[in-house]
């Protein structure tokens, strides 16, 4: 956009006239108001130039050699380059009223007869210039208001923190159309650093270092957006630069967004680039306090899970728990192992929701789990208690899925009780198979059946988890099942086999995931 039709001031001004003298006179008015003039005798130069030049406004005779001033002046305004230029129609031969009709009906924005005064020509200019620039001011606000609102939703839709410095970069290069660099520092210390050009393809990501922080937070000491103009700024190649930085508390790194400083010249660029670092500042904050809270509910999920399970060498396991990614909230996930005089009770379950109650409800039937099974009661007979418990207790957010093994290394058995759990994934030199025990969940008060007793070989693996890994949105579950029984070997190592089954089913999702896997030595 040509900067003069920004602000007032002068303007270039295109003067189409086929007579010199009328041409130097009129010229001469405008050069003399400190306007530029560029000239054309025919209708064929002034479309030319105004297809390789920019202007403000046409001054254009009516009558011209090879076309009609109205015909150029429709011309003129049905190009979208040149339509908001404002015309202004002159005429020695056409002064009747239905002329200036005819000329202002298509396109002229004001017809002017000569001889004209002096006076009245340049009004007429300036107020064609005003309506020109509010008009193109607008249509830019409107343009860069637009691009702030793309750019700050992609802001508040980052889910990483190199995301979200990605976001801030390239939405700052788009609102204020120039290379822009964005940084933050993640919940570990690690200074992220983006940058976007205007005619790249993409933001480039970088490391940042120590420098970087402490200079943000020299500059920026308090709460709010400070916009600093330096001669160098770390993170940022353009010297010098502008940088807003910004923090939303005390006890948080700022965050920091720099540009050129030919792309902030005006109270609006500055307010713009003050509107984008408080943007990002505030979704750095979101993604901040979910580190925090999963964080916490993450310390609080392992404080409610057995610290380490019980050894056997002819029994060895292994177990993962992988909290949900998407979710901050501790779950209903749990698994357990209890020795009961030369037999191991194996347990897994899931409580259902994501809140305190589940958690609170699995702690309850762990412990509830783990006095039934000392007191010596069948697995079947320890799942109807503990749905009583639920069905009295928890009647509205109790609902529960578990599975239980008894393992008798003696007998090489063991008992398999299953209320609506996933079933155990058995594993041997002829394959792998889920068991077909099944049960209701608990918390309903339904009956349930006995424990069905299988054989466990040596050298048998068993793999024991819960929804998390083979259930997503969208897929049907048996699919998810047969994924993960077609990666399942029996002489994987145990620990290799558990991260393999994470890494290849278990990254992105929405619910946690309990993982035990236990193999009778051969």
């Amino acid at each position: 956009m040509n900067p003069s039709a920004m602000g007032g001031g002068p303007a270039r001004v295109l003067v189409v006239d086929d007579l010199e003298a009328s041409r130097f006179i009129a010229s001469s008015w405008l050069r003399r108001s400190g306007h530029t003039v560029v000239e054309a005798t025919t209708a064929a130069e002034a479309l030319t130039a105004l297809g390789s030049q920019s202007f403000d406004l046409v001054l254009l005779d009516v009558h011209l050699p090879d076309m009609s001033g109205y015909d150029v002046t429709e011309r003129i305004k049905a190009d979208p380059r040149t339509s908001s230029i404002p015309v202004v129609m002159l005429s020695a031969t056409y002064i009747e009223p239905e002329d200036k009709v005819t000329g202002l009906t298509r396109g002229a924005d004001a017809y002017l007869t000569e001889p004209v005064d002096p006076g009245e020509l340049l009004a007429n200019v300036e107020a064609a210039l005003r309506y020109h620039r509010a008009r193109a001011l607008a249509e830019h606000l409107a343009v860069r208001l637009t691009r702030l609102t793309t750019a700050t939703f992609a802001i508040n839709a980052a889910t990483t923190f190199e995301g979200l410095a990605e976001a801030a970069s390239i939405g700052a290069a788009d609102v204020l159309d120039a290379e822009a660099t964005a940084v933050l520092t993640n919940p570990d210390g690690v200074v992220c650093v983006a940058t976007f050009g205007v005619r790249q393809p993409g933001a480039r990501l970088r490391p940042g270092n120590a420098d970087v922080e402490q200079w943000m937070t020299s500059h920026n000491p308090g709460v709010g957006v400070t916009v600093v103009e330096a001669d160098s700024v770390p993170w940022h190649a353009a010297v010098p630069a502008v940088a807003a930085l910004a923090r939303t508390k005390l006890r948080r790194p700022p965050i920091g967004i720099a540009v050129s400083p030919w792309a902030v010249v005006s109270d609006a660029d500055r307010n713009l680039l003050r509107q984008l670092a408080q943007a990002t500042a505030l979704a750095a904050e979101g993604l901040l306090t979910f580190a925090e809270e999963h964080s916490l509910a993450l310390t609080l999920q392992r404080s409610l899970l057995p610290r380490e399970l019980p050894h056997n060498a002819d029994l060895p396991m292994t177990v993962r728990y992988v909290p949900a990614s998407s979710n901050a909230e501790i779950g209903g996930d749990f698994y357990d192992v209890i020795e009961l005089d030369g037999r191991m009770l194996i347990a897994i379950g899931d409580v259902c929701g994501h809140s305190i109650e589940a958690a609170t409800v699995m702690a309850e039937v762990r412990h509830t789990l783990r006095a039934y099974a000392v007191e010596g009661h069948r697995p079947a007979e320890i799942l109807r208690r503990v749905d009583t418990l639920l069905e009295r207790f928890h009647p509205t957010g109790g609902l529960t899925t578990m599975c239980l093994l008894l393992v008798d290394l003696e007998a090489g058995t063991m008992a398999v009780a299953n209320a609506g759990h996933v079933p155990p994934l058995i594993a041997d030199e002829d394959g792998a198979r889920y068991s077909t025990v099944k049960g209701p969940l608990l918390g309903i008060g339904l009956d349930r059946p006995e424990a069905t007793e299988l054989p466990l070989p040596r050298g048998t693996t068993v793999l024991l988890t819960t929804d998390g890994l083979v259930e997503r949105p969208g897929i049907d579950l048996d699919e998810g099942m047969e994924r993960l029984r077609a990666a399942v070997s029996h002489d994987d190592d145990m620990d290799d086999l558990a991260d393999r089954l994470l890494a290849e089913l278990g990254q992105g999702k929405q619910d946690d995931i309990a993982l035990l896997v236990l193999r009778r030595r051969a």
